[in-house]
């Protein structure tokens, strides 16, 4: 079997002659640690992004098969966005910026963690209507059609491909932040509605327009990260009410091209949002996070059934430490997997904290484990 027929397999519940070994790709400061020591050459160290030929080589290296997150989508974010603009730079280093999405930032000399956020252009309905809503409307040039034209027969690869869907709601909370998207919605209503239904539209009209190129994917998958470590950044309700008609719609659409597994990217604890996202035809969870609040397949499955996969949930911390600690969590996810409908990932990026010995190791166990 085909890495792609082993994936597509276990989601599936059907049979397969492995488990296939995935990951979620590196941090930039990950690789640069590997080349220092020694790991990894200059030139393998350039270019690495998901599914590059340098991230597939050092994957390859690990033991890994294959990145979950290598997809390939259309532009439904600001077109054009806004010009990046340095505004200050203060004394001590520090800068203010204003990013891509028209919010400015605090950033701090040596920092590379996400930077504070200070101000945002979008607040109102005048900035909306000014800055905004002429950079969401749909064209064509918002879809590569040659891209689309050359993705080839799935019968073909060696590795699953993701048709990237996109976000309707995680971008607005890019373009808003979590504070001004929250009183948005007790203050202007009507607002808060045109501005995801605006995303929603946006992202149909895309998926329509790259699926009927003729385009065969092997999974959809949205990006969201509107949860942090109590819970989510938006009032579960609100979300099912407002939100969730655009996912049922969406993925109509997507199983209406031969699209059954349909996967989402959100970290933190998602635990109130994912009833509304299965019930809304999204039915694999990823990378699921597992943090400090110890997030589990197991506990989602007795509670939704099957209809609910999964990919991640791997505890990359462990990386950091010994083979005594990747034992116990190779042990726990083999216990996962016997559940069915579940592939083990690093349940997000690899860390620079990652020594490359237990990176490896966690591969050879996994793979001895799990055949």
């Amino acid at each position: 079997m085909t890495n792609r027929e082993r994936a597509l397999a276990v989601l599936r519940y059907q049979d397969y002659d492995r488990m296939p070994l995935v990951h979620f790709g590196f941090w930039e400061e990950t690789i640069e640690k590997w080349r220092r020591e020694g790991h990894i050459d200059d030139e393998t160290a350039k270019n690495v992004y998901d599914g590059s030929e340098n991230e597939t080589k050092i994957a390859g290296m690990l033991g890994f098969d294959f990145n979950w997150s290598h997809t390939m989508g259309t532009n439904v974010d600001l077109l054009p966005a806004f010009e990046p603009e340095l505004i200050e730079t203060r004394p001590d280093g520090i800068q203010l910026v204003r990013n891509a999405y028209g919010v400015i930032e605090l950033h701090k000399p040596g920092v590379v963690s996400i930077p504070a956020e200070v101000d945002h252009t979008l607040v109102d309905r005048k900035s909306w209507e000014q800055e905004f809503l002429p950079r969401l409307q749909f064209s064509k040039e918002r879809i590569d059609f040659d891209a689309f034209l050359a993705v080839g027969d799935p019968a073909e690869r060696e590795n699953p491909l993701g048709f990237h869907v996109g976000s309707l709601f995680g971008k607005i909370r890019d373009w808003m932040g979590v504070e001004n998207a929250s009183y948005l919605y007790a203050d202007d209503e009507p607002l808060y509605d045109e501005i995801i239904n605006t995303l929603g539209n946006l992202v149909y009209d895309c998926v329509k327009a790259a699926l009927d190129t003729g385009a065969k994917f092997d999974y959809a998958h949205y990006w969201e990260d509107i949860c942090f470590k109590n819970g989510p950044l938006v009032i579960p309700q609100v979300f099912r009410e407002k939100v969730g008609p655009h996912y049922k719609r969406i993925n109509a659409l997507l199983h209406q091209y031969g699209l059954d597994i349909i996967s989402l990217d959100c970290d933190g604890l998602i635990d109130s949002l994912l009833p509304i996202w299965l019930e809304n035809g999204v039915n694999t969870m990823f990378p699921i996070e597992v943090g400090t609040w110890n997030a589990s397949i197991r506990p989602w499955r007795e509670q939704y059934g099957r209809e609910l996969r999964g990919v991640g949930g791997m505890n990359k911390t462990v990386f950091a430490y010994d083979y005594a600690a990747i034992d116990a969590e190779v042990d726990r996810l083999v216990s996962l997997v016997e559940l069915g409908g579940y592939i083990p990932c690093p349940d997000h990026r690899i860390a620079p904290d990652a020594k490359w010995e237990n990176v490896q190791y966690y591969c050879e166990q996994m793979r001895k484990k799990l055949g």
